[in-house]
């Protein structure tokens, strides 16, 4: 599958430095082919698994917008912009930002939602004793859904 370069080269983020930003970074929007051929875009939490370089994201039951997308289409779009930063200058503001394009899988193994609902939470907060209960409670009405990743850009964005 082809994806489009950038067009300015100057301005493109490595490899790394996307992964990195996706890692760090807490949230970012899901892009998915909404109703009656409109995007829908949503915040979500994510937490990407460095083992196997996808984006997961947790959410409740499944209905509603973002569900029937998905039943129609596995193809998304997710972008995370990192906290920015003035420029040297005090004036402009420099951003980084990354989109992944990828398909969508939905996981409903019991052991991964666990695993990657804990993952997620320690993003938030180290307090494994509220992880531990936060889990036992809520993961068996967790829909767990696997962005595998076609294609990641990033990009350094200067707003002057």
């Amino acid at each position: 599958m082809q994806f489009r370069e950038l067009t300015k080269k100057s301005k493109q983020l490595s490899g790394d430095e996307c992964i990195q930003i996706l890692q760090n970074e807490k949230r970012g929007v899901l892009a998915v082919n909404g109703d009656n051929g409109f995007p829908y875009a949503m915040p979500m939490n994510h937490y990407y698994d460095p083992d196997d370089g996808c984006i997961y994201f947790h959410c409740g039951k499944q209905s509603g917008h973002r569900s029937d997308a998905l039943a129609r289409s596995d193809k998304v779009s997710f972008c995370v912009t990192a906290q920015g930063e003035q420029s040297p200058d005090g004036w402009a503001f420099w951003m980084r930002s990354v989109i992944v394009f990828g398909q969508m899988e939905i996981i409903d193994d019991p052991a991964e939602i666990t695993r990657i609902a804990a993952a997620l939470s320690r993003k938030f907060t180290q307090d494994e004793v509220y992880i531990e209960n936060e889990i036992a409670r809520y993961a068996k009405a967790t829909f767990l859904l696997k962005l595998v990743p076609a294609h990641i850009c990033g990009k350094l964005v200067l707003e002057a």
